[in-house]
Parts: structure tokens; sequence; C-alpha cells
């Protein structure tokens, strides 16, 4: 081994010429690189892992120091060589860990020697690449011939890390670039035309993969997409899918210290566990992102074997229980998108807005592409998440349960987010918006103060006077964003975007009773930071505000109440005397939890 001040491994290289570096001792894993790069770009993983691993990187065929592959390279050809230097280093089995073509050689190793393989974690792997994406790849491997070009390079590092740079991954990047430019023209040539057609090469015999397969891709990457990731751990028998927020393709760089958390737990805890413990879930968050859902709509999602997003409408969802986390949701057996929901291994449940009963249809139709008409994004298995639903929860399958002429997909809930938007209800065959009426209070008498409680993530929004005391957004009526004396004139000026939810409190002035005044509760995204006048202030410390009118004093003293126990009702009454009238009889905790 080297001296401290130096690396803790050295190269070597194997009688048939492959260099490799090993460091480390413990369980044996094998790290094959990507495309252009070599084995020293493993160095982090290296230094994390070495006190449990006896940890080998490869510089595979036309990389690092190892020799050319054949002009017309097979994925074999790769798996050949990794096999030839485990012979060499005397290892029966190891784990692999291999990253984008190198999760390809992974595999290949693993479906031709499963007997060689405890375990295998594929980062950023190709699979089945959609045609617009398989010919811009083909496209770069025919022009190969020019690769050093400097241009070449850049276009390469920011597919890779983005264009512009980050900042922060300058040196993962400078890192990259020296590995890019150091590469055996030929060998990468050669290694890149096999990259580029071999995306299919085990979309055949994926479900003969023997032993535990982890998938890992970023949210961000658009060459190793979520959906392929999902796929292939849709097709492994023992396949799990883990998708990391706001990465990209070389995550394992960007991001070492991430990455190799998630690695090092799958390694270490094998099949039994799943590649992200659970979550220690806020019971309280969670049972109010639960109770978003009033016999509400939902779209549920998934991708299919073939890595294309599916979904349908649905309103047979149900909290079933709170430790562990799960959810139902039924679908129909003679529904088109049964087969490729009763054979998943996870989903995802979007609970839908008052502004989304034009994609509640759409779900509900036989239309042939309902993706085109919204926003979504991966969530960590892989599953499609819409953009503007109240609240989703991302599931892996916990239990499929035959009912009659339907099936129950319960899921344990991986991840889960919510927000103050309006739900889409149903009932009796049509749509209903059990939120704030629009028209009635237009039609409320002029002079009605309407104002707000509006929240964001637990902090209340409030206007700061110059005197120092605090005041909730209110004007004369709803109003317009253009009469600047309506509640919507009032934040439309401090430039607040909020959403008015549920009503709160009516009461009559108790000095005119012919005035009359109007909460609600909503939510509002956070304001701009250069307004000293509007702040978020903690639930908790609302109690500490000077508030100058006694009866809004009263109410955010029940709000703050009321919250906590997650409990809401409505006040009816003048400033003075009146009652809270429950939105609804107290749940009990068998309700909370679906067993109803």
């Amino acid at each position: 081994m080297a001296d401290v001040a130096a690396p803790a491994w050295v190269r070597n290289t194997a009688p048939d010429g492959t260099g490799f570096i090993r460091a480390g001792s413990g369980a044996p894993v094998l790290l094959i690189h990507g495309v252009g790069m070599n084995a020293a770009i493993w160095q982090d993983q290296i230094a994390s892992m070495e006190d449990r691993h006896d940890l080998i990187a490869i510089d595979m065929l036309g990389h690092g120091t190892s020799p050319l592959p054949p002009e017309n390279a097979a994925l074999s050809d790769f798996a050949e060589q990794a096999l030839r230097l485990l012979d060499h280093l005397g290892l029966a089995s190891v784990s692999i860990v291999g990253h984008s073509m190198g999760a390809l050689v992974a595999l290949e190793i693993a479906l031709r020697a499963p007997s060689r393989i405890r375990s295998i974690v594929c980062l950023n792997a190709v699979f089945r690449r959609p045609e617009t994406l398989a010919r811009a790849v083909r496209e770069r491997a025919a022009a190969l011939g020019t690769h050093g070009d400097p241009s070449a390079i850049a276009a390469t590092l920011a597919r890779w890390f983005g264009d512009p740079l980050p900042e922060n991954l300058a040196g993962a990047a400078a890192t990259a670039r020296t590995a890019l430019e150091g590469v055996d023209p030929e060998g990468y040539a050669r290694t890149y035309r096999l990259f580029a057609h071999a995306d299919a090469e085990h979309a055949e015999t994926l479900a003969g993969l023997a032993g535990p397969a982890l998938f890992m891709t970023g949210s961000d990457d658009s060459n190793s997409t979520p959906a392929m990731s999902a796929a292939m751990a849709r097709l492994a028998p023992h396949g799990q899918c883990l998708v990391l927020s706001g990465e990209r393709h070389m995550m394992a760089m960007a991001s070492p210290e991430k990455v190799t958390h998630h690695i090092s737990a799958f390694l270490n805890a094998g099949e039994a566990a799943t590649p992200q413990d659970d979550p220690a879930f806020d019971s309280g968050e969670f049972r109010r992102a639960l109770g978003s859902f009033l016999t509400g709509v939902t779209i549920v999602t998934t991708v299919s074997a073939e890595g294309e997003p599916r979904g349908f409408t649905a309103n047979s969802f149900a909290s079933v229980s709170l430790e562990p986390p799960l959810v139902l949701v039924c679908i129909a057996k003679k529904a088109l998108g049964h087969s490729a929901f009763s054979t998943s291994k996870g989903f995802a449940i979007n609970i839908l807005s008052e502004s989304q009963k034009a994609q509640s249809g759409i779900f509900a139709s036989k239309a042939a592409d309902k993706f085109a008409t919204v926003t979504w994004q991966p969530g960590q298995s892989g599953n499609p998440l819409i953009d503007g639903s109240v609240a989703v929860f991302d599931c892996a399958m916990h239990k499929l349960v035959d009912a009659g002429d339907h099936s129950i997909l319960i899921g344990r809930v991986r991840d889960f987010s919510h927000n103050g938007a309006q739900p889409l209800g149903y009932c009796r065959g049509t749509y209903v918006t059990p939120g704030l009426s629009q028209e009635a209070l237009a039609a409320a008498p002029h002079g009605t103060e309407v104002g707000a409680i509006l929240e964001n993530e637990g902090r209340v929004l409030f206007f700061e006077t110059p005197d120092g005391f605090h005041e909730l957004p209110a004007g004369r009526g709803l109003g317009s964003p253009k009469d600047a004396g309506s509640l919507k004139g009032c934040l439309a000026a401090k430039a607040v975007d909020a959403q008015l939810g549920f009503l709160f409190a009516v009461w009559d002035d108790a000095a005119d009773p012919s005035r009359s005044h109007v909460y609600y509760r909503g939510s509002v995204t956070a304001p701009s930071p250069g307004d000293r006048q509007t702040r978020l202030v903690d639930i908790d410390h609302i109690v500490d505000l000077r508030i100058a009118d006694p009866a809004v004093r009263s109410m955010l003293a029940r709000y703050v109440r009321e919250r906590t126990e997650d409990a809401f009702g409505v006040y009816v009454g003048n400033a003075v005397e009146g009652e809270v009238r429950p939105l609804a009889r107290a749940a009990s905790s068998q309700a909370l939890t679906g067993r109803r």
C-alpha cells in the first residue's frame, strides 16, 4: 500500500494486460466504469468503502492501460475480460457496481456466470432507448473519428454535468475531462459503437437475473432515464429501482457521498432490505397528507415493462396503516392497464386538485397518449408523479389482493408530499368542489372583510406594520388583482402567490353588526426575501406576535390549536361570542388507518 499522503491504492496489470486498481479488505466488489473513463474515477467510492470491501476497479477494454477490444466488439468480450481478472485474483464470486456502459457489462457477467455474482448495482444504465434518443446516440457513434476534439468533449461534459456547469461540479467535470482527453481514441470509438447499439441487449434475458439487483439513476439524467431503471427493476426477479432527485448521468462523481451511501446500504444489507431505509415519517404529517383525499379523485401511475408510463383514474383510494405506512387503490380486472399494474413492483397515487378535472377525464378514457396532457416527474421509485396534485404517494408494491372483479393494490409508501390546494371530489356521478365558492363571495355585501390564513411548510404569512404589529392578508371582498382594496388586490400588490382553501371563520363585527368578516385557510409559496414587510412566521411563534384586532388574535389561537390537533372547524358568531362547528366528526384511529 502507498503511504498516507498518497491514495490507498496502486495500479496493477493482469497477465492479459488488463489494468486494474485494488484496495481495501472484506467482501469483494468489482467496479466497472463507463465509456471514456477509467478505473481511477471510482476514487471516492474506494475511499468510502475500502474499510468493509475488497475493491477491484477495472480498466475496461480500450480504456486506461487495458488492451483494445476487438474491432466489432460484443458485451461478451468485456464480460470475459472481467471474469479473467476475477480468476487471476482467485475470487470465486463478487458483487458488481457498473456505471452506464459498465452497467451493461455487469448485467452481461451476471447473466453469463450467475454463480460468480452475489449482487449487482447498475448506475445510470441504459435500456430500450426511445427512437429519438437512440438516433442521437448512434449519430454520435458514427462521428467518433474526431474524438479528442475540445468541442466534442465539451458537449459530452454538458450532457453529463449540465450547461452551464454548476460551480460545485467543476472539480468532478475536470476529472472527467482529463479521462476523456486521455482515453485511447480507437478504444473509445469501438466501445462507444457497441454502447450505442447494446441498450436492448438484455431485454429478453433480464427475467433470468438470479441475484439481487439495484438499478439507480438520477431524476435529471436524460440519457439513462428513471423510466429505464424502473423497467429493468421490474423485469429483474429481485430488482429494485432508486431515483436520486436532482442528479444527472455522472452522479457517482458529482454526489459521491449520496451515491456511495446507497451502494453500501444495498451491498451490506443484501436483498433483505430495500435500497433506502424507510424514512422516519412524522405520523401527524403523514395523517395530514392522507387527509387531503376527500372521497376524491386520483390518477394512479406506474411504468410498464417497456418503460412507458401508464395510468388510470380511480376514486377507490384508502389509507391502510400508519406504521408501516400503507395505502391501497383498486383496479378493475377488465381495465386495459390491469396487466401493467398487477405485475408492477410499484405505483404512485396522485390525488387531484379542483383544477385537474380535464386530466381526470382523460385518464378515465381510452386515449392513446394520456401523459401528453400532463406535466410529470419521476419519483424515487421511477413512478410518474403528476405536477399540480394535492398530494402524491410513491409506493412499492406491498401486496396484490384478488377481490372479485377487481384487484387491490396495497402499496408501502416510500415517499410522499402534500400541499394546501383544494382537492377534487366525486359524488353521485359528478365532480364536486368542496373548497372555496368564489361566486358566493362575489355576491357578499359590500364591505365584507375577506381574509386568509395562508400556510407554507408550517409557517403562516403575515404583513408587518411600521409600528411592529402583524396583520393577516385581508381586504374588502374577494375582488380581483386589479382591485387594490380587495383580498386578491392586497396579495397581488405584495406579489404573493396564494391559493385559498376551506372556510375557517365567519363573524359579525361587534361595533357594526352590518359588517361581516370571512376568513379562509389556504397555502402560499415563499414570498420574495427582499420584502421585509412580508413574513412567514412559525405556527408555534404566532402567540408571540402583536395582533391589534382581538377577534383576529382569538381566531389565530384557535388556528394554532386546531392545526396541532389536525381537526379544523368553522367559527360562526360575532366578535364576542359564537361557536366552532366541526367540519366533520373527529375521526377515530381506525378511520385514519382505513379500517372502516
